[in-house]
């Protein structure tokens, strides 16, 4: 099982084989129309992480599901990074997460069944960080491994956040830095530096738990995460669903160390290019020079990525004790502005 690399399995890896924006939107097209009850507070009707349900005047449980095909060789750290994924929705709204149900496809004829235990096994570990339990699941022979969770959590209903409810001149912030994409695909081409394997795994396997915290502080007026449409790609759905548009300061943005160097190799996933074709015409870059640069770190697909915070002014005190709790040390990335021609500007 050692020499078993599971990225060679895969066409896609982790939240880069995310169908694209424009396909999805098509996909999703409907001429039905229902009407949802209304203790359901989170449907379709928005590009929210998770569905969010009333049960009373002052709870709600939140339902989300996320998988996808391995972004990393080890079986163990695959259940790991998938479940903090899947799990990272319920903390995007603000929520905690009380139950998993594990989805697994696997390739019974190519990769051995102890592979699969491995990566319930890390699933399990992650979980157990969660405070959850790994309570059941379902799984299928399947033509490439998947991996991931359905969730359920709840949340108080003064305390749900959405990605579309934020306000002009609200501040963004952003609790990962990017490039998951970029050193995964170098990694999938085999150029990764050894001393750098670990860079993104480690990220890819921290919990969101922040989001909880920040459900707590009312000045957040949207938050969601950032996974594979990229920071532009959730941006743009926070932007458009609020009516609003954003202008980005690039050099702050976090970015994972040497993805530079990965870049120069053209070590970017195939979701960059389909994110970027989904909304590229939506951006507007300030310095002409650096786009082609910025766009790649900005559009890559983060799996397991951060959450994404739009905050008032007047929220900054107790935003900043929730970062010294979590041993976070941010600064903002950005701001939000009443909407005009331009969606989103990069500076």
């Amino acid at each position: 099982m050692e020499n078993v690399k599971l990225t060679q399995y895969s066409h896609g890896a982790g939240c880069g084989c995310k169908i694209s924006p424009q396909i999805l939107d098509v996909m999703l097209k409907s001429n039905t129309h229902y009407a949802p009850p209304p203790q359901l507070l989170v449907g379709n009707a928005s590009k929210d992480d998770a569905a969010v349900y009333e049960i009373d005047g002052e709870n709600c449980i939140i339902s989300t599901t996320d998988f996808f095909m391995p972004i990393v060789d080890d079986a163990y750290d695959f259940g790991r990074i998938a479940s903090a994924n899947a799990i990272s929705d319920v903390y995007a709204m603000g929520g905690t997460p009380i139950m998993a149900i594990a989805i697994l496809g696997w390739t019974i004829d190519k990769l051995p069944p102890e592979l699969a235990q491995r990566v319930l096994e890390g699933s399990r570990f992650t979980c157990n960080e969660a405070g959850i339990s790994l309570a059941g699941g379902h799984s299928i022979d399947c033509p490439e491994p998947i991996f991931g969770l359905a969730v359920t959590g709840i949340v108080p209903k003064a305390n749900l956040k959405r990605n579309d409810t934020a306000s002009a001149g609200c501040t963004l912030y952003l609790t990962k830095p990017l490039g998951v994409g970029i050193l995964s695909t170098a990694q999938k081409k085999d150029i990764l530096k050894a001393e750098h394997a670990q860079i993104a795994p480690e990220q890819m396997m921290k919990l969101n738990k922040i989001g909880a915290d920040l459900g707590k502080i009312a000045a957040v007026k949207a938050l969601t995460d950032v996974t594979g449409f990229g920071l532009l790609g959730h941006l743009r759905e926070m932007c458009e669903g609020s009516g609003l548009s954003a202008q980005i300061d690039f050099e702050a943005v976090p970015q994972l160390p040497f993805i530079a160097e990965y870049l120069a190799q053209k070590s970017y996933p195939g979701g960059t290019v389909r994110n970027w074709n989904s909304y590229g015409h939506l951006i507007h870059f300030e310095n002409e020079a650096d786009a082609l640069h910025q766009r790649y770190i900005l559009a890559d697909p983060q799996t397991s990525g951060g959450l994404l915070i739009a905050i008032e002014p007047s929220g900054e005190k107790e935003l900043q004790a929730v970062f010294k709790k979590h041993e976070l040390d941010l600064r903002p990335i950005g701001k939000l502005l009443p909407k005009n021609e331009k969606l989103i500007v990069v500076k």
